[in-house]
C-alpha cells in the first residue's frame, strides 16, 4: 500500500492561488443585482450633472428671495405698527392732558360765571333806573350798556370753557348727512349771506348718506367748523367760497369743510386744536378744541390741510370710523330734535 503525503506548503500555495483567481475574475453577479450596482455607480455622476446642479442652484436663490421679501415685508409692518403705536399713544397723552385741562377750566368757569352773574343784573338795574333820565345821565347809560355787553361776552368765554370741560358721552342716532349740513348752514345763514359767500354743496350728489352719531355734538362740531371758515374768509379779499362735501369709503365717512381763506400756516398746524389757541383778534380759542374732543369721542379724527382746489385756503376734514355709517331711514325725522346749538 502506498502512502501519500500531502505537503502543507503546498496546500497554503493552493489556497493563495484560489484567491487570487477569485480576485482576478470574481464571480458573476446575482440575477437582479445588475440595476442596484448601475444605479449606485450612477449616482455621483447625476450629482455632478451640470443641469442638476444648476436646478439646485435655482430654487436656492427663489427661497433666499421669497426670505428677503417676506423679510422687508415684516420689516414695514413693524415701522407701521410703530408709527401707529406713537400716534395712539400721543392721542392718548394729548386726551388726558386735554381732560385735566378741562377740569381745572370747569372749576375757574364757574367761580367766575357766580359774580357775572351778580355784575349782569346789577347793570340791568342801572340801565333801567337810568333810562328815564337819559338826557341828564347819557355818559353813565352808556357805560352801563358796554358793561352789559362786556358780561355777554364774558359768559360767552364761560360758556365755551364750560362746553370745552364738560364729559362727553355721545347718544348715537341715525342721521341724514344732508339733513345735518343743511341745519348747519341755516344755523350760520345769516354771518354767510353777510360776508358775500358763495356755497357749493356736494354733499347733494350723495342724498341717502347718513352717519350713526350724537345729532348736538354733530352739529355743534360742523357748526364750529363753519363759522372758523367764514372767519377766516372775511379777513380775505376777493372770490369767497365755502365747499361742503361728504364721502364714504372703506376707512368710514369724510366730512369736508373747505374755505378760500389765507389757510393754516405750516408752524400753526400743530397747535390749532389746542385749546385756547387762536390766530385771531378776538375768540376763545376753544372752538376747535371742541371739534376735536366732539370726534375723538366717537372714535374719529379730525384734520387740516391747504386748499388744493383754490389759490389760498384750508381744508378741515372729519372722519368718523365705517361702523358709524348707516343707512338713512327717511320716516325718522325725530333723531334731528333739538339739534341746533
Amino acid at each position: 500500500m502506498t502512502t501519500t503525503r500531502i505537503n502543507p506548503l503546498t496546500q497554503s500555495q493552493q489556497r493563495m492561488t484560489q484567491q487570487t483567481q477569485q480576485i482576478e475574475h470574481p464571480a458573476e453577479p446575482l440575477a437582479g443585482q445588475d440595476s442596484l450596482h448601475a444605479n449606485r455607480a450612477d449616482a455621483p455622476a447625476a450629482m455632478l450633472d451640470a443641469d442638476g446642479l444648476a436646478e439646485i442652484i435655482q430654487a436656492y436663490n427663489q427661497v433666499t428671495d421669497r426670505l428677503q421679501k417676506s423679510h422687508e415685508s415684516l420689516q414695514a409692518e413693524v415701522v407701521r405698527l410703530r408709527c401707529e403705536l406713537a400716534s395712539a399713544d400721543a392721542q392718548l397723552q394729548r386726551s388726558k392732558r386735554l381732560s385735566a385741562l378741562g377740569e381745572m377750566a370747569a372749576g375757574i368757569a364757574h367761580e367766575i360765571r357766580n359774580p357775572l352773574a351778580a355784575i349782569q343784573l346789577y347793570t340791568s338795574m342801572i340801565s333801567q333806573d337810568l333810562q328815564g333820565h337819559a338826557e341828564r345821565f347819557p355818559e353813565p347809560l352808556r357805560c352801563a350798556g358796554e358793561i352789559a355787553s362786556a358780561v355777554r361776552g364774558l359768559d360767552g368765554i364761560v360758556g365755551d370753557v364750560l362746553s370745552f370741560a364738560r364729559e362727553v358721552n355721545p347718544a348715537h342716532a341715525s342721521l341724514s348727512v344732508a339733513e345735518v349740513f343743511d341745519r348747519v348752514l341755516a344755523a350760520h345763514g345769516p354771518a354767510i349771506l353777510g360776508a358775500n359767500i358763495i356755497v357749493t354743496k356736494l354733499y347733494i350728489d350723495t342724498p341717502d348718506l347718513a352717519v350713526f352719531a350724537d345729532p348736538q355734538m354733530l352739529h355743534r362740531a360742523l357748526l364750529n367748523l363753519v363759522r372758523n371758515a367764514v372767519d377766516a374768509m372775511a379777513l380775505v379779499p376777493g372770490r369767497r367760497e365755502l365747499t361742503l362735501d361728504a364721502r364714504e369709503d372703506e376707512a368710514g365717512l369724510t366730512f369736508t369743510i373747505a374755505d378760500t381763506g389765507p389757510g393754516v400756516d405750516e408752524d400753526t398746524v400743530d397747535r390749532l386744536f389746542n385749546p385756547f389757541f387762536t390766530t385771531r383778534a378776538t375768540g376763545t380759542g376753544l372752538g376747535l378744541a371742541i371739534v376735536h374732543r366732539i370726534v375723538d369721542a366717537h372714535g374719529g379724527s379730525v384734520s387740516v390741510t391747504d386748499n388744493p382746489d383754490a389759490e389760498h385756503g384750508a381744508v378741515f376734514e372729519i372722519c368718523l370710523p365705517a361702523n358709524q355709517i348707516t343707512p338713512v331711514d327717511p320716516a325718522d325725522k325725530t333723531v334731528f330734535a333739538g339739534a341746533c346749538v
